[in-house]
């Protein structure tokens, strides 16, 4: 008997051992309700599952052109999602209730929450970004993280996240993933999205790896243009294919397609369009001439090398379809079946369903998409929905969410992150920490438009620590007076302190970068005497630009709890624990200084 049990315990720890670590898919159960609700749907039902729209949610009258526009798209086009972007939780929350109620399925609502909800909820706190948790060092505080995050997603209805985001960031140039990214370490990357992922799916919400193939090693945002990583596959499996092969080996559910061009994976080439509408995300676009087919439509990339190569059977969905890195070069009707035959699951957000639909339609009509291809993707975006609850519960209760969205536990898990993240870099001087009662001037240098409230947090936990501050301020809208008024003020100080909050923005030309006004102030007050304490609210590549600094500090992103973390740095009330994820020239990865 003895031996029997041996045997068996070995056998239950091999089986224990074999099991993805946080794997989450369909059981049997969701598999037979989805096999019986695909006999019952028409095609039209079948298409309007595979797109997914986004919304900002807004307070709607019922009557409103546009709430009717709304449900139009879940009662006659029939779609299966919505991807909520800006708003305020009750709003968002209210309206997904409301269609819902109009949808014959469940309704998969899906949000970008890569640094939880206050990613896209202004009323909800916001994590500090991956690059400042693997600062940290420790991958327990994204886990930590990515179990908050589920529970708050399921609070407001939410049952997909479109996180984490695991492109390995080694181009100091990238305007898009920047300190999205975990860092430059492909290892560490899969680390840490591995822990985030766990968390997140151990609350019953699916987590989304994106950007494969890899959105780390490139200048150009796929919101403005089409970039193209021309790497060897003997590259790509050393560096950007690692994170997503650690993720779907330990079972993630869902993979995100970015608009990225990989020649060497796919040389179909493919040429611009006529552009007759103002891009959807930026003022101007980012056009290659004569470059290969987005990822997004490449069956080798999804098919072949996703799916077959990869092993992963999740939901496959694109990145938004109205990004210019697809538009550019396909029509809204061609980039949906084109889409499909692919081999993704979901068309997420099109400018309009309409089209998308359209294209599809007349596709399986003629004979270039089978309906058996469509059921396929059907079948698992109905057993996901199953999976994840929505055939029992599709409405959301709204008593509870003030009771769980934001408590405590999450404001002090943001406010643990960022004082283990802030990072010292380089220090030439030897003023730090400021003493109490100091005059400082606080340079606040934007690329966004917040000049009446830039730095607030870090001013006021300057105030709190003892400091005399005076607030200065500029932006690209500066006039050349104000650039010689901050210009002396700084000079006029005893201390500065360079806040520079050159900071990620989706679809913007200046995104990462500081306006020219700005370098101008900067470079004026560090060849002065000035004691100058530079630190990155945002991107932390910006020292290359200015050798010149003689202490920098990286704060990797302007949430209120880095900025507070930041300002207790430089004043003494915390050490410096962050090490770099990145190199940055001639301070590698793992650097981190203290202060006594």
């Amino acid at each position: 008997m003895k031996k029997v049990l041996a045997i068996l315990s070995i056998f239950l720890c091999l089986q224990a051992w074999a099991v993805p670590a946080f794997a989450l898919r369909p059981n049997e159960k969701a598999n037979k309700w989805a096999d019986k609700m695909l006999k019952k749907m028409t095609l039209d039902e079948k298409l309007g599952q595979m797109v997914h729209i986004g919304v900002n949610a807004e307070f709607l009258n019922q009557d409103s052109a546009a709430f009717q526009d709304l449900k139009r798209q879940v009662v006659e086009n029939k779609i299966g999602g919505i991807t909520v972007f800006v708003g305020d939780v009750y709003e968002t929350v209210h309206l997904m209730n409301r269609m819902q109620e109009a949808a014959k399925i469940p309704l998969l609502i899906s949000a970008d929450f890569e640094t939880g909800l206050g990613m896209r909820f202004p009323d909800a706190v916001n994590f500090p970004w991956n690059m400042a948790i693997a600062a940290t060092g420790n991958p327990e505080l994204a886990r930590r993280q990515g179990t908050i995050v589920g529970r708050e997603s399921r609070a407001v209805g939410v049952q997909q996240v479109f996180a984490p985001a695991v492109d390995v960031n080694n181009n100091a140039q990238n305007p898009v993933i920047n300190v999205r990214s975990y860092g430059e370490n492909p290892q560490e990357v899969a680390r840490f999205g591995s822990a985030f992922t766990e968390g997140l799916q151990s609350e019953n919400i699916l987590a989304t790896a994106k950007h494969f193939p890899g959105h780390g090693d490139t200048a150009v945002d796929s919101h403005r243009g089409l970039p193209v990583i021309d790497f060897s596959r003997e590259r790509l499996e050393k560096t950007e294919f690692v994170p997503f092969r650690a993720l779907i080996n330990s079972g993630i559910g869902s993979v995100m397609v970015s608009h990225i061009s990989m020649p060497q994976l796919d040389p179909t080439e493919v040429k611009p369009l006529k552009q007759s509408e103002k891009p959807t995300y930026a003022e101007s676009e980012v056009i290659t001439e004569a470059t290969t087919i987005p990822a997004t439509l490449s069956s080798n990339i999804i098919t072949n090398i996703l799916k077959k190569e990869m092993n992963f059977d999740g939901l496959v969905v694109t990145d938004a379809m109205d990004m210019s890195g697809l538009t550019l070069y396909f029509n809204a009707e061609e980039g949906a079946v084109r889409a499909v035959l692919a081999g993704n699951d979901i068309l997420v957000k099109p400018a309009a369903s309409d089209l998308p639909l359209k294209g599809l339609r007349e596709a399986v009509k003629n004979g270039r998409i089978t309906e058996a291809r469509i059921d396929q993707s059907v079948r698992k975006i109905l057993a996901w929905k199953y999976q994840l609850g929505l055939s029992e519960r599709k409405i959301t209760p709204l008593d509870a969410i003030d009771t769980i969205v934001s408590g405590t536990q999450t404001r002090q898990l943001a406010e643990e992150i960022a004082n283990n993240a802030v990072t010292l870099v380089k220090k030439e001087e030897d003023f730090l920490p400021l003493e109490s009662g100091k005059r400082v001037a606080v340079l606040c240098i934007t690329n966004g438009e917040d000049r009446n409230f830039v730095g607030n947090s870090l001013i006021s936990t300057l105030r709190q620590n003892g400091l005399r501050v005076e607030r200065i301020v500029i932006d690209e809208r500066a006039t050349p007076q104000e650039v010689e008024n901050a210009i002396e003020k700084a000079k006029a100080a005893e201390f500065v302190v360079a806040g520079l909050y050159g900071r990620v923005r989706s679809g913007a030309k200046n995104s990462i970068g500081l306006p020219a006004s700005g370098e101008k102030v900067l470079r004026e007050v560090y060849a002065s005497d000035a004691k100058v304490v530079s630190v990155s609210f945002g991107n932390p590549y910006l020292l290359l630009g200015f050798p010149e600094i003689k202490n920098y500090v990286v704060a990797y992103g302007d949430m209120t709890a880095l900025q507070r973390a930041a300002g207790s740095a430089i004043t003494g009330k915390i050490e410096f624990k962050g090490k770099l994820p990145i190199t940055i020239e001639n301070y590698p990865r793992g650097t981190g200084l203290t202060v006594k």
